[in-house]
């Protein structure tokens, strides 16, 4: 009989516990919205590099860190979501160097995004990211000899990099990670909305919810 009651007894508190956690979870999810709300205007600016028709009516924005081993991970998932809906989506990133010396490479990015390269200088840093970050910061000096091939012109794109231009884009996607509260790379929001978890499938479900809204009846 007391071997029962404990049994009892330790399942209601496990019952408890996670009845707790969910609670907690959706309270945490719910003022996330509610910060991103007050924080909108703060998703895009007019600097942000992005892909996709600006009529699209699913709009993605993505806070990223290029020494974000998880960034590159999600980079290829998110543009299979672009390509699978060419005409439905689109993409905003905006920059969170969180990493140890990761602002010299988003100076870098931001550079080439002034000569129209950003794209394929942020996948070919992301494929090399292995050669460039160690043990999580960045070693700046490995950088260069990934951008072979790109187009660029590297003496106006290291001018670019030291620019007042270039360090307020990056103090103002600093301020808006702040104030939309992200802490952790990579974040995204789906027409405003914060992810209500993290991982891949819940990414999924809220652009996959924003496309059936979007679509007409």
């Amino acid at each position: 009989m007391k071997k029962i009651l404990f049994v009892s007894a330790g399942v209601i508190l496990l019952l408890a516990f996670f009845g707790a956690m969910l609670y907690h979870n959706a309270e945490k999810a719910e003022e996330a919205e509610q910060v991103a709300e007050r924080n909108r205007a703060g998703l895009v600016r007019d600097h942000s590099p992005s892909l996709g028709p600006t009529r699209a009516r699913v709009r993605i924005v993505e806070f990223l860190d290029p020494a974000c081993e998880t960034c590159r991970r999600f980079y290829p998932f998110v543009k299979d979501m672009l390509m699978a809906h060419p005409e439905e989506i689109h993409l905003t990133l905006r920059y969170a160097p969180f990493h140890q010396n990761s602002d010299k490479v988003v100076a870098l990015l931001m550079a080439a995004e002034m000569q129209g390269r950003h794209w394929e200088t942020l996948e070919a840093l992301l494929n090399a990211q292995d050669d460039w970050v160690a043990h999580h910061v960045v070693q700046p000096d490995r950088v260069w000899r990934h951008l072979d091939g790109l187009g660029l012109d590297m003496a106006q794109l290291k001018r670019d990099m030291d620019s007042p231009e270039v360090a307020r884009r990056i103090a103002q996607d600093l301020a808006d990670a702040r104030s939309l509260n992200v802490t952790k790379t990579p974040e995204y929001f789906v027409n405003g909305k914060p992810l209500p978890s993290f991982g891949q499938e819940p990414l999924k479900n809220l652009v996959d919810e924003a496309l059936a809204s979007a679509r007409p009846r």
